[in-house]
């Protein structure tokens, strides 16, 4: 497989488009995070049993591992990394939003009350910990992983650097988040009220078998979004 594209100066549709999805899909998992969802299956798995219990960003937060391991394959470790911590800060600035949002005078006329608003967009202390530090730590790992392995099998198997990327720091990323906001920063900052440990384990088991579902069945539209934007890119410098 060829080296990752350098571009020059010209407007990058595939690069925007792949940053694009990263941000919307960070975003969009730092306002749902807080609630919890339950999904039947048709198997027992151990402390979860028949029903995966996942925080709501788990799809969203999913994406952004789809959307870095194609960035990182077209366009390379550097750039990956400047887009991950770029993403980082990005947080920041949604947090910023929203709080500042939450915290101006509301319409009489209102559709939405300001208490449902806050209730429903605004985080939590435990979940903005908790998830800033998963999404930093585990974003990077990524990252460093991918680009190991791609240097190790010569820039071939793909697939195999997507999965083994993204399921080793999916379990990073499930551990720390669910640990810290939902067990350590309800005790430490008092608020949240902190799980049980059979809950906290639930919640582990849940959402990281349901992303490494998705890191599997992610991997044929890796291949195709990858494939799509080098023939897009080897057109625009011809």
């Amino acid at each position: 497989m060829a080296d990752p594209i350098r571009k020059g100066d010209a407007a990058d549709v595939g690069q925007i488009a792949l940053v694009g999805l990263f941000i919307t899909a960070l975003a969009t998992a730092q306002v749902t995070a807080s609630k919890l969802l339950a999904f039947g299956i048709p198997l027992s798995l151990p402390h979860t049993g028949d029903t995966l219990i996942l925080p709501g960003a788990a799809l969203a937060y999913a994406l952004t591992f789809f959307a870095s391991d194609c960035y990182s394959e077209v366009y390379g470790r550097r750039a990956a990394t400047a887009m991950v911590n770029v993403g980082f800060a990005m947080n920041f600035v949604v947090l910023v939003l929203v709080w500042s949002t939450i915290a101006s005078p509301v319409a009489g006329n209102s559709p939405v009350a300001a208490s449902t608003f806050e209730t429903v967009l605004g985080a939590s202390t435990n979940i903005v910990v908790g998830s800033l530090l998963a999404y930093v730590v585990s974003q990077n790992w990524d990252v460093f992983v991918f680009h190991r392995l791609r240097a190790a099998t010569d820039g071939e198997s793909l697939w195999l650097r997507n999965i083994l990327s993204t399921a080793t720091s999916q379990a990073i990323d499930t551990v720390i988040f669910v640990t810290v906001a939902f067990y350590v920063a309800p005790r430490v900052f008092g608020v949240g009220g902190g799980l049980p440990v059979s809950v906290i384990f639930a919640l582990m088991v849940g959402q990281y078998v349901f992303k490494l579902l998705v890191a599997v069945a992610d991997t044929p539209f890796v291949y195709g979004v990858v494939s799509l934007v080098e023939r897009y890119e080897a057109n625009q410098l011809e």
